[in-house]
């Protein structure tokens, strides 16, 4: 079963609203969701199967009051069904992309509950975060956060953010 990459579009924030609501603890009103797709469309992006069902999104956004144009990782969910597929990997990557590419964003935040050992594997391992501090009481549930952070600028002697974020070759994968 084939699942693709592609910006998200207004007519996906209901689904991703769903997944969502699947995935994760903490959720988000419509209009949230709205004011992300209108102001940095570039940066959402969906993973989609071959039936048009929305099966992962990552929500992000530029932050605006910086002195340096950074990015940061609101959200990122797949749904049970389609993990341990490089889904979330490809959607960060995608949106990192933009990020640096239509943003020209320096680095990329992000925060992940202390006890997500999954995300937190994807977020140091796979794509090269690194803990800036720990935020204690982040969530509203009072769980600690690490606060994260990737450079999106390439390092001397790389010829681009490709080297940096480790860009998707194909946005298509076999499941």
């Amino acid at each position: 079963m084939a699942v693709s990459i592609r910006p998200a579009t207004v007519e996906d924030l209901l689904q991703m609203q769903n997944t969502n609501l699947w995935c994760l603890p903490e959720n988000y009103q419509m209009k949230y969701y709205m004011y992300h797709v209108l102001s940095w469309p570039q940066l959402l992006q969906v993973a989609e199967d071959y039936k048009g069902k929305i099966v992962g999104y990552v929500l992000a956004k530029m932050e605006e009051d910086a002195e340096v144009p950074h990015g940061h990782i609101t959200s990122l969910a797949v749904l049970r069904t389609h993990r341990k597929r490089g889904i979330a990997t490809m959607l960060m990557r995608a949106s990192q992309q933009s990020m640096a590419e239509t943003f020209a964003a320096d680095h990329v935040s992000l925060h992940v509950r202390k006890s997500n050992a999954a995300a937190f594997h994807l977020y140091t391992e796979t794509l090269g975060y690194q803990i800036r501090e720990v935020e204690k009481g982040y969530y509203a549930d009072g769980e600690d956060a690490y606060d994260m952070k990737l450079s999106l600028k390439p390092a001397e002697g790389d010829s681009g953010v490709a080297q940096v974020t480790g860009m998707v070759s194909s946005i298509a994968i076999e499941a």
